[in-house]
């Protein structure tokens, strides 16, 4: 049976974008009563927690996350913070517009007091379980990064981007994808005999979908809605309400409609580079599927995190400057991050998780020369250019590989 479309005229087309301009005005207007209510304090008293750390040689920069706000702020107090730490604190609200109010803003602070809590939250226990796990911090703040969500401090965020595999430690649509995949396979050993006796008339993989759906919300809210993983949930419940009705589902139409669906429901999320970069990831993923499809498919396997690396680069490399040539493993390393990811999970369940320590050290402390080279604008403008071109134009799709070819060659070897 062929595929349908979502849309079947224009007409329903502009149905759905006033929907969702409604929807994005009403949440819109709801960060602004809270902009108003917060900027109606000359000194705004909040609880906030502790997301990041930045240490500098003479004072410390705290990324906090509150109710209804991202913000940072500078303490010189000689005190040991730690993430997750939950706080009360005066912030100043003066010089703050609306639109900072919704990137994440920088304002002082006075009366920062932690809050002693009885209990630790369950977040907590499970970086504690973690962390006990291992000697190095830099280890456990990786895994913490991979499980949590939890940000990594500067220095690992530096080894990882000298790498050139930052998009593996922020959590994605890559690592939903295992964590479905494992999930999958767990759920249909538990299921299929329950199905076969009791079920027989139920639809069997969607119901193991649904059961997937409701474990990965759970995961999504547990880490506070990570924007990239956000992004990948959307798209999943998305998919499988359009494989539900016989909707095509790898289209830029639909990409474009996960796109706005997310700015309409998270207006702050527009200003969230980690949700572009994983925008980006699937547009060129979708690029990859509409030219290469006819490939063997073993060809395609090999060839497909080598083309969505090479071809990203000029993207990443406009706003991260960090280059070296070790980032050329960048594929090889995303290919064996598979298998990597959910070992290490079961490693750490089972109180394991050191085993893997000894090889992270020797990649972790390997020496690696790095240079900075950035993507110049009107290069930048050009090849954004002639990837929108390419959806439609196969000659245009021909030029977009030349371009980012040329751009590789010039990062690594010039």
């Amino acid at each position: 049976m062929e595929s349908l479309t979502l849309f079947r005229n224009n007409k329903e087309r502009s149905y759905f974008l006033f929907i969702v301009l409604i929807i994005f005005s009403f949440n819109l207007n709801l960060q602004y009563n809270n902009y108003t209510n917060f900027k109606n304090e000359e000194v705004f008293q909040t609880d906030a927690t502790i997301i990041n750390i930045y240490q500098k040689q003479k004072y410390q920069v705290l990324k906090l996350q509150t109710n209804e706000f991202v913000c940072f702020t500078s303490t010189t107090e000689q005190i040991t913070y730690k993430k997750m730490q939950d706080i009360s604190l005066y912030l100043l609200t003066n010089n703050i517009d609306f639109i900072d109010y919704l990137k994440g803003f920088y304002t002082k602070n006075f009366n920062l007091q932690i809050q002693n809590k009885t209990m630790l939250s369950t977040k907590e226990k499970i970086m504690t379980y973690i962390d006990l796990q291992h000697k190095n911090t830099q280890i456990s703040s990786l895994y913490k990064a991979l499980f949590l969500a939890i940000p990594v401090e500067s220095s690992l965020r530096d080894i990882f981007a000298s790498y050139g595999i930052s998009h593996l430690i922020a959590i994605s649509g890559f690592h939903l994808g295992v964590i479905s995949f494992i999930l999958y396979f767990l759920f249909h050993m538990i299921y299929k005999p329950i199905h076969q006796r009791y079920l027989p008339f139920r639809n069997k993989r969607f119901d193991l979908m649904i059961f997937i759906s409701i474990i990965l919300l759970i995961y999504l809210i547990f880490v506070n809605l990570a924007p990239s993983l956000l992004r990948s949930f959307t798209m999943f419940i998305f998919g499988l309400f359009l494989l539900r009705n016989n909707i095509k589902i790898f289209s830029f139409e639909t990409l474009l409609i996960i796109i706005l669906i997310i700015i309409a429901l998270f207006p702050k999320l527009i200003f969230s580079l980690s949700l572009w970069f994983s925008i980006a990831g699937v547009f060129y993923i979708y690029l990859f599927i509409q030219y290469f499809k006819k490939m063997n498919k073993y060809i395609a396997f090999l060839l497909f995190n080598f083309w969505i690396y090479f071809s990203l680069n000029p993207i990443t490399h406009y706003f991260f400057e960090t280059t070296a040539l070790e980032q050329l493993y960048s594929p090889i390393i995303t290919i064996g991050f598979t298998i990597f990811y959910p070992f290490s999970a079961f490693l750490h369940i089972i109180n394991l998780g050191e085993i893997l320590d000894s090889g992270l050290n020797s990649i972790l402390n390997y020496d690696i020369i790095t240079y900075k080279k950035l993507t110049p604008l009107w290069f930048f403008i050009l090849y954004l250019m002639f990837s929108f071109l390419s959806i439609f134009s196969k000659k245009s799709f021909i030029v977009l590989n030349i371009l980012f070819l040329l751009f590789n060659f010039w990062l690594f070897l010039i």
